[in-house]
């Protein structure tokens, strides 16, 4: 259940197929906003998927771009789901943190 997630990320296409990717991250994030404030609080990672679909000459300037549009100040993941590149990456990076969460969980007093 969603409620019970304690870390969304929040995977985009680079290159959208119709649109600006910040505009469809926007356009989710006021969805998600209306559909429980709460949920929209929790931690959010920006993954930026079909890295493959750029040069790699091209790929830090466009991921920049999407990030200055937004403003993203949370982590920031680029990956090609195709080939795999830095989905390793951010993979260990979630289940560290989730790590680091359990950590903090233990440390806090019961809820009542």
């Amino acid at each position: 259940h969603l409620s019970r997630t304690r870390l969304l990320l929040h995977l985009v296409d680079i290159l959208p197929p119709e649109g600006n990717p910040a505009e469809q991250v926007v356009k989710i994030i006021h969805e998600l906003e209306k559909y429980d404030p709460e949920l929209a609080r929790k931690e959010r990672w920006l993954v930026l998927n079909k890295l493959d679909l750029l040069l790699p000459e091209e790929q830090a300037a466009h991921c920049q771009m999407i990030l200055d549009e937004l403003q993203w100040q949370g982590k920031v993941f680029q990956v090609s789901a195709v080939t795999g590149e830095g989905c390793r990456e951010l993979c260990y990076a979630v289940m560290h943190r989730f790590e680091e969460l359990a950590e903090i969980a233990a440390m806090s007093p019961p809820e009542v």
